[in-house]
C-alpha cells in the first residue's frame, strides 16, 4: 500500500505499547541490516512528527529509505525469516538505538 504506520496503530494491531515497540522492531531491523534490505521499519513512525524513533538506525535519509522499501519485492523473497534467525541477527548486530555506519553495530 506504500503507507507508513504509526507507533500507535501498530502498538493497536499487534497488543503492544508505543514505548515497547522499539525491542520488537530490532530483530527485524538488525535482520535487514545483516541482510542488505531495505530498512523495513523505516515505515513505522511517530504520531507526532511522522519519523522514526530514536531506536531507527538503518538509515539517514528518511524518505530515501521509505522510497526503497516501497519499491522492494517483499513477496519476491525466496525465503522467510524464521523467530531464531531474527533473534540471531540481534546477537550478531544490536540495532536499537546503535549505528557506527561500517556494519560492526557498536557505538
Amino acid at each position: 500500500m506504500r503507507i507508513t504506520l504509526t507507533y500507535g496503530r501498530l502498538a493497536l494491531l499487534i497488543g503492544g505499547m508505543p514505548p515497547g515497540l522499539g525491542r520488537w522492531l530490532e530483530p527485524i531491523q538488525s535482520y535487514c541490516l545483516i541482510n542488505e534490505l531495505p530498512p523495513l521499519t523505516v515505515i513505522v513512525v511517530s504520531d507526532i512528527d511522522g519519523m522514526p524513533g530514536k531506536g531507527f538506525v538503518g538509515a539517514d535519509d528518511v524518505p530515501e529509505a521509505q522510497a526503497r522499501v516501497f519499491r522492494y519485492d517483499w513477496l519476491a523473497m525466496k525465503h522467510v525469516p524464521t523467530a531464531a534467525e531474527f533473534a540471531d541477527a540481534v546477537m550478531r548486530h544490536p540495532s536499537n538505538g546503535i549505528f557506527t555506519g561500517d556494519g560492526s553495530g557498536e557505538a
